[in-house]
């Protein structure tokens, strides 16, 4: 087989589509026992960019800020959301700022929100 030249192998990289180019570093990193990392990476050109992007964040954590008026009413509603107890439920509304709910969707984290702005809780979801 003949040598390729650097230039050659970026041509060939060029007209892979990503997944045989994912395909191709899976079996490289197979066959040498190596991790790619930033130099495959910037091998593989204008793919590679695509690859990296940074995806969209899909778990939301619903952190509750303060009590507010409505004591007894936030204590319920957090009861609603999660599977705690009287007690645990209370003291987790006593030692606020916490988290009520952690990795959950975002429509689920936006709803447990409302909830709890809606009976006089500051909350943050993040």
């Amino acid at each position: 087989m003949a040598k390729l030249s650097q230039d050659e192998l970026l041509a060939q990289f060029e007209t892979l589509t990503l997944i045989e180019l994912s395909e191709f570093v899976k079996a490289f990193e197979e066959k040498f026992d190596v991790k790619a990392a930033a130099p495959v990476a910037v091998a593989a050109g204008g793919a590679a960019a695509a690859v990296e992007a940074e995806p969209e964040q899909d778990e939301f954590d619903v952190v509750l800020l303060g009590a507010g008026e409505k004591k007894i009413q936030v204590i319920k509603v957090v009861r609603e959301l999660t599977s705690l107890g009287l007690k645990e439920a209370k003291d987790l509304v006593d030692g606020a700022p916490k988290p009520v709910l952690e990795k959950v969707a975002k429509e689920a984290a936006d709803k447990a929100a409302e909830s709890l702005k809606a009976a006089g809780a500051s909350v943050e979801v993040k």
